[in-house]
């Protein structure tokens, strides 16, 4: 009889490309067979461990590349990997010892400007600005072409009030890496928020110039030259918490984030003792924060999302019937009836005039249906002259609270209150907002903010 000729084993370097291309139900495999050799193979328990975080089960992953650690303790890729991993889930002084660890392994190598940009980023947001310019110019004297450290670097000299040297900075990151929009928006809000609109507004359209339409410079621009647009572009969005969907979690976690909480507490109030009798949508679900705390209440439970980075972390945590990548307003208006309750949990902040989204979200309750939400406090000096809402450096909207209750009862909803919160922090200061909740009533009046209705269908 012929032998059977069973497949060869996946390389390392196989399941490594594997990794790099996005490919990772192949990577996994072949990693997990590595993994179960005797002894395993330790790079192969590295790179696993990279994986699950990709996955968004970073716990794991740090396990992961502990292990591997202990049997190869002096990888110093390893140990970097292991610091971003740890800067994902919010560990900030453990992932610092991990990154000056790899940088005392690979002293004198060229593995070095990665390991110092990493470091540079982190001090940075630890508020240690000495440490991390000093990290950056290390990360630059290793390698020149490190563009990350070159934001960065620019980034601190803004804060610094070193403008010209920081625009010069803020130049070569974009010579290294034109397509880091999020280096390029850091630098460009830092210039706003220091008072350098009128340069700021100057690098703004050079960057339009470059790429015709792209979306976080034209909101950006706005927000520099005071105007309001009705809200922010769904490219914009999209992007946006793309490009945060995996630190995100870890972000908030560092701004104190309450919003989720505050909104489920709003909701026992309005509807009493959780029951799971109910069909529930979040609207904005991100990561899919809200949905351990909605589950109590909900029959079914659904969530939308402009941003696929985002719905695939909520996806991977669960506690969804369905997750839909769609925008807000579109997705309600198209869901008549649909639901008993409408959560928002600190997404109507990317919307200025709120009534297209609260008439929405009246047209997808069922009579007598709750919604709740919450948005950021316009400053109370504007409030008071009348000012409704207001586009912030940040990229965010500040609504006056007269602003929210007018948008409610001109969607139908009764039942109002509004309430000042504090739904997290930022720079070491209280972000002011609104815990809002509303009641739909029996029967919906149309007025000018309502969605009109979709071809074939009819308003209540």
């Amino acid at each position: 009889m012929n032998a059977v000729r069973l497949p060869p084993m996946p390389t390392l370097a196989e399941a490594i490309d594997w990794l790099r291309a996005g490919r990772l139900d192949e990577a996994d495999a072949a990693l997990e067979a590595l993994c179960r050799q005797a002894p395993p193979d330790a790079d192969a328990l590295h790179f696993r461990g990279v994986l699950r975080h990709r996955q968004g089960r970073t716990p794991e992953g740090i396990a992961l590349v502990r292990r591997s650690l202990a049997l190869q303790p002096r990888n110093a890729s390893a140990h970097n990997n292991l610091g971003n991993l740890l800067v994902e889930a919010g560990r900030h002084d453990e992932a610092l010892d991990c990154y000056r660890r790899a940088l005392e392994l690979a002293a004198g190598s060229d593995d070095t400007a990665n390991g110092w940009a990493n470091l540079a980023g982190l001090l940075r947001r630890a508020g240690r600005a000495a440490e991390a310019e000093d990290a950056c110019r290390r990360a630059i004297a290793a390698r020149e072409d490190q563009g990350p450290a070159w934001y960065v670097l620019s980034q601190l000299l803004v804060e610094r009030g070193e403008i010209a040297e920081s625009t010069q900075a803020y130049c070569r990151g974009i010579t290294l890496l034109p397509q880091e929009s999020v280096g390029r928006a850091r630098v460009l809000q830092a210039l706003m928020v220091m008072g350098e609109r009128e340069r700021a507004a100057v690098l703004l359209r050079e960057w339009l110039a470059e790429s015709p339409g792209h979306p976080a410079a034209e909101h950006l621009l706005a927000a520099c030259e005071g105007r309001a647009p009705e809200r922010a572009s769904d490219d914009y969005v999209a992007d946006m918490f793309d490009a945060y969907a995996e630190s995100f979690d870890a972000s908030l976690a560092r701004l104190h984030y309450q919003a989720p909480a505050l909104v489920a507490g709003a909701v026992e109030q309005a509807l009493g003792a959780p029951a799971a009798a109910l069909d529930v949508v979040d609207a904005g679900c991100g990561t899919g924060l809200m949905a351990p705390l909605l589950r109590p209440w909900a029959r079914r439970l659904a969530g939308c999302d402009l941003s696929a980075g985002m719905l695939h972390r909520a996806r991977r945590r669960g506690g969804y019937d369905v997750l839909h990548q769609a925008e807000l307003t579109h997705y309600l208006a198209t869901q008549p009836g649909a639901f008993d309750l409408v959560v928002s949990a600190d997404t109507l902040c990317y919307f200025g005039d709120l009534h297209p989204p609260l008439a929405a979200a009246a047209r997808a309750l069922r009579p007598g249906g709750w919604l709740v939400f919450t948005v950021e406090a316009l400053p109370e000096a504007e409030a008071a002259q009348g000012r409704p809402l207001r586009l912030e450096l940040s990229g965010r909207y500040t609504h006056a609270a007269a602003h929210v209750r007018e948008a409610l009862a001109a969607a139908g909803f009764g039942e109002v209150r509004v309430q000042a919160v504090v739904p997290r922090h930022e720079g070491g200061r209280e972000v002011h907002g609104w815990l809002a909740s509303a009641r739909r009533a029996a029967v919906l009046q149309k007025h000018p903010g309502a969605v009109r209705p979709l071809s074939g269908e009819s308003d209540e």
